[in-house]
């Protein structure tokens, strides 16, 4: 075992004997400057020439700080300027500035901090969070603008001129003028308040869904157009909240007073009804987690999907929705097309004279309460192996080439097999007709119950369906119906409620038009006319809405949508005057 004096020896050797260049420099600085050796003698005791020694000492009277010790605190190291940021932030929060407003003076002067980084400093210096301060106690900056609260109580009438690129909604005043909206609303019970009453909440949907480029997700980017607050009857437009809100206090069974009572006024006002109706599904898309939704069958994406199956019928000789329903569910949707019959008798006190529909829309037993009605049908039956090749297996002599007229297609020269058949819950006989060469590799069957029609007219009016169901699509594109991941989420049933009146509007607004309008798209007569900016002037007595100039302004002329002064009831009886070019 070592003695402790020879211990002691051996860690003095360590101060004396440095192993590093730093270590010995300082050794030699100490032996000098404190322990007083001479030049000489510090430069040989530990290695340096008496030139390099005296060097090292010069060096170090000039800089009398070096490094020769590591730091042992780990992390940043406070620096003058660090020093300065954090004395301003205390003198800042003396000042009662939250970290959000002493970041934004910070970065004003050029030394910007993040209020995260505000408030770590005000920790560590020992500050507690601030009370809620109230408006008048917080420093005076620019904020947001906040649009008004609608309320019709604070509608503002009195003379001005407003800009508004909602121009052609005002095309549709008239009709809206004329029709009792009011007390078709108090008659459906549907809900209301002092604020927004019941038909300036629906006025305000419904001149969103008329503007059909615009979806409801950019509702938030058009309260602020006035002349769109105008034409609903309010103060400003509903925010999206209000618009959702309204939509779920809706009770169900308000929809078909409604729609009996709507198309009763649209009638008075010109629009013909129709004898013959075009049937369909749609489904719209949902994008939810509802274990409850169902799947159904999505066609323009060829797939089966959760969606809302939506029943729609459109006048096939005015190209109107005329009826829908948006609550069904797989077990009841084969028996919605008797609920449209008594829905149109309701409304009409006749039956409809034929309905036209696809495979999957009803039952045969349904098939065959509609015959006892007396209503004619013409639908597809779906093809089965075996029924197919039972109609391979006729004989040639039992078919026969038939021409189709008034029909612009490639194959107007089909052959039909024309086969009366029953078929099991339909009471009575049914006919069957076999189409080939129509343009499908397999034979095309349609049913119905017209046995005495000729086979080219019902070829040709279930063509027609089909052309008619792709304007079906294209007019639920226009019209958004499948808008419901939009930013106001609407009960399916209102969306489909706007989509009838939409429609209808438009279709009047053709018929006025004349020109071909009157069977024209719905997105045809937006183009044209109905997307237009214009001046709204409001006097004592009138509002008139001055159109810019455009190149269909002729054609409203000529429909003679100038001439006149409506009263609006809704905006304090005063008159409406429409001003093109």
């Amino acid at each position: 075992m070592k003695s402790p004096a020879k211990s002691l020896t051996a860690l003095a050797k360590r101060f004396l004997e440095p192993a590093n260049a730093i270590h010995r420099q300082y050794e030699a600085l100490r032996a000098y400057f404190v322990e007083g050796l001479s030049s000489q003698e510090a430069a040989a005791r530990f290695g340096y020439t008496p030139g390099s020694f005296r060097i090292l000492c010069h060096q170090f009277r000039h800089n009398p700080t070096p490094a020769f010790f590591l730091s042992s605190r780990k992390g940043p190291r406070p620096t003058p300027a660090r020093n300065q940021i954090r004395d301003a932030v205390v003198e800042l929060r003396k000042q009662n500035l939250s970290i959000y407003d002493v970041s934004q003076v910070l970065a004003d002067r050029g030394t910007p901090r993040s209020p995260a980084a505000v408030s770590l400093i005000l920790q560590a210096e020992g500050f507690a969070k601030l009370p809620r301060r109230a408006d008048d106690e917080r420093p005076s900056r620019p904020h947001q603008t906040v649009a008004a609260v609608a309320d019709v109580r604070e509608l503002d009438l009195s003379p001005r001129q407003i800009r508004t690129q909602f121009g052609g909604l005002w095309l549709f005043v008239p009709f809206l003028a004329q029709i009792p909206f009011e007390e078709m609303l108090r008659t459906a019970h549907f809900p209301g308040s002092r604020m927004i009453p019941a038909a300036q909440a629906l006025r305000a949907l419904l001149g969103l869904k008329l503007y059909g480029t615009r979806r409801h997700s950019h509702v938030m980017a058009e309260v602020l157009d006035e002349g769109l607050a105008l034409f609903a009857g309010l103060n400003v437009m509903p925010k999206r909240s209000s618009l959702t809100e309204y939509s779920c206090r809706i009770a169900p069974n308000s929809y078909p007073p409604l729609m009996r009572g709507w198309f009763e006024a649209i009638n008075q006002l010109g629009l013909p009804r129709g004898t013959s109706f075009d049937l369909d599904f749609h489904t719209i898309p949902f994008h939810g987690e509802d274990a409850l939704m169902q799947k159904h069958y999505v066609s323009k994406r060829s797939r089966r999907q959760k969606g809302i199956l939506a029943f729609v019928a459109q006048d096939a000789a005015t190209r109107v929705f005329c009826y829908a329903n948006g609550q069904l569910r797989k077990e009841t949707q084969i028996n919605e097309v008797l609920q449209f019959v008594a829905f149109w008798k309701a409304r009409t006190g006749r039956l409809p004279e034929e309905l036209i529909f696809d495979s999957r829309l009803t039952s045969y037993a349904n098939l065959s309460t509609l015959n006892q009605q007396g209503i004619a049908f013409i639908t597809l039956r779906r093809r089965s192996r075996q029924l197919v090749a039972a109609i391979y297996q006729a004989p040639a002599s039992a078919w026969r080439r038939i021409e189709l007229e008034s029909v612009s297609r490639l194959y107007k020269t089909p052959r039909i097999l024309d086969q009366r058949i029953r078929l099991p819950r339909y009471t009575g006989e049914l006919r069957q007709l076999a189409i080939l060469e129509l343009g499908h590799e397999e034979p095309t069957l349609l049913l119905t119950n017209q046995l005495r029609r000729s086979p080219a007219k019902l070829i040709t009016r279930y063509a027609q369906r089909m052309v008619i169901e792709n304007q079906l699509a294209e007019g639920i594109n226009f019209f958004h119906m499948d808008a419901l991941s939009s930013a106001v989420p609407m009960k399916v049933n209102l969306d489909l409620q706007l989509t009838i009146m939409a429609s209808s509007l438009y279709r009047l607004l053709g018929v006025r038009l004349g020109n071909g309008y009157a069977e024209a798209k719905a997105d045809h007569i937006f183009r044209d006319v109905v997307d237009a900016n214009a001046m709204v002037t409001l006097t004592d007595h009138e509002i008139e809405v001055r159109f810019q100039r455009r190149a269909h302004n002729p054609l409203l002329l000529a429909a003679g949508l100038h001439n006149g002064a409506t009263p609006i009831p809704w905006l304090g009886g005063k008159r409406l005057r429409l001003v093109f070019g």
